[in-house]
């Protein structure tokens, strides 16, 4: 008797450098409500603390944290955002970027204990832009690093103290954080196949 061939099914194939969500809105919202309780911890409250969110997305980044540690001190946190534009090592590569604001509590940083707020940390490079920028407007008695993803790829000895994900990546992968209010979503995406090799 002859068989036939069985029908199967086709499934809609996803390309292989399809964006892969790693982070949804519930993730990031824990996320950063752990890395509010960190930075309290750390530093035993709110005293003298500060939060400079480098712009873009470190800005909303460092508000939703400051919203977070006044709901558990009582009083609000001192914010602003720090543009690292100028202070860049690759100014002189890369296309002209527009200035976004700095802009520095009232009580200045003199003293404080300074987080500074990104959405991913990749080289370092940034960071260390932000350093340059923070010793032109005063000298805080401490700094930390506070970012949503930490990709590795570390080009310079800068580490984060609070991370709400570690992200290992490979170079040609791309990851993508979008937060409501700048974008449609909260979400963190990577895209790109891992162990491809860049041309």
């Amino acid at each position: 008797m002859p068989t036939h061939p069985q029908h199967v099914p086709s499934v809609p194939s996803v390309p292989a450098d399809a964006a892969r969500v790693v982070l949804d809105d519930l993730d990031i919202a824990r996320a950063l409500t752990r890395i509010s309780h960190e930075i309290l911890e750390r530093n035993k409250g709110a005293s003298d603390l500060v939060l400079l969110g480098i712009p873009s997305r470190g800005v909303p980044l460092a508000e939703r944290i400051a919203e977070r540690i006044t709901a558990v001190e009582g009083h609000a946190l001192p914010t602003g955002s720090l543009d690292v534009t100028m202070y860049r090592d690759d100014l002189r590569m890369k296309p002209a970027r527009a200035l976004l604001p700095t802009q520095i509590p009232a009580g200045g940083i003199d003293g404080k204990v300074v987080v500074l707020v990104d959405d991913v940390l990749f080289s370092g490079r940034t960071i260390r832009a932000a350093l340059d920028a923070l010793n032109d407007l005063g000298r805080p008695k401490a700094v930390r690093l506070a970012v949503l993803v930490d990709r590795g790829h570390r080009e310079l000895p800068i580490r984060a103290d609070f991370v709400g994900k570690n992200l290992p990546t490979s170079l040609v992968e791309r990851v993508r954080v979008r937060l409501a209010g700048i974008d449609e979503i909260d979400a963190v995406t990577i895209q790109g196949t891992p162990g491809e090799v860049e041309a």
